[in-house]
């Protein structure tokens, strides 16, 4: 109890998106490694649309509490629903781009807002 106390609100939300990844059965996105296959989920921080090759690209950074990656949607300029403090389920293969990992074109399913 002294623990939650001290901890920041950061910290706080930081373990809740860690329980919720394990409860939901997804990888730790700090446990993922290059070329895996993964479903992990969290909650989105950051969402930008940034061209890629000439190409637009919708780019936003999922955050679980262990770690971040982001997540691409090549050709989209924007998907309803994609905003930031969403919390979202994506699944696809990690790869790795200038030492971030990043999920292409995932399969994903938007979580309810608010507490569930």
């Amino acid at each position: 109890m002294l623990d939650r106390l001290s901890s920041s609100q950061e910290d706080l939300e930081s373990e809740e998106l860690r329980e919720d990844a394990e409860t939901a059965g997804c990888t730790r996105i700090g446990d993922c490694r290059d070329r895996q296959i993964v479903t992990v989920t969290g909650t989105l921080r950051t969402v930008t649309l940034r061209p890629r090759a000439g190409v637009p690209a919708l780019e936003a950074e999922l955050f679980d509490g262990s770690a971040a990656l982001d997540v691409v949607w090549l050709g989209r300029r924007s998907i309803v629903g994609i905003e930031p403090g969403r919390r979202l389920i994506a699944s696809g293969r990690i790869s790795m781009s200038r030492g971030r990992r990043v999920l292409f074109n995932p399969k994903y399913e938007l979580r309810p807002l608010g507490r569930e």
